[in-house]
């Protein structure tokens, strides 16, 4: 039998991100902790960044499902320690360069401060891209282009 906190990790687990819908908010790392205190699940969400549009958004759809799996809900808000790109899982990772976005490459795709850094194409793995735009489909993506394939791809910008 599953436990009642486990099947509220799982509840919230599966939400989606509103702005990068192929992958959830378990996979960006940003769902901290569901817990149940008195029958209450508590759920600790970090925002990607603090201005970060969606983040009313995510706690929203954290709270419908889990109100759907049965409990009463309580959202909180995690700033400390920031969210970093690290916490993306590789399972994230994986779903993001098969969506076509260029995950974040971590401390070995830096390069130096105010350098831009060291991105794969989604499509074909090559490292020979460069950056067409700072921002995005969001602000938390780059627009890059592959000169090896020639295609344009987003770049989930490294934080």
């Amino acid at each position: 039998m599953v436990s009642a906190e486990a099947r509220a990790w799982a509840a919230a687990a599966a939400v989606p991100d509103p702005e990068v819908p192929c992958v959830t908010v378990a996979d960006l790392g940003i769902l901290r902790e569901v817990r149940l205190e008195e029958g209450v699940a508590v759920a600790r969400v970090s925002p990607t960044y603090s201005g970060c549009p969606a983040t009313a958004m995510i706690e929203m759809g954290i709270e419908a499902a889990l109100r759907a799996a049965g409990f009463d809900v309580r959202i909180e808000r995690a700033l400390s320690p920031p969210w970093t790109t690290d916490w993306i899982t590789p399972e994230g990772r994986e779903k993001l360069r098969a969506y076509g976005i260029a995950p974040p490459e971590g401390a070995a795709g830096k390069r130096a401060l105010f350098d831009d850094p060291v991105v794969s194409c989604p499509r074909c793995a090559s490292t020979a891209t460069r950056k067409i735009s700072e921002f995005g489909s969001t602000a938390c993506k780059a627009q890059y282009a592959c000169t090896a394939c020639g295609e344009p791809f987003d770049y989930f910008k490294c934080i």
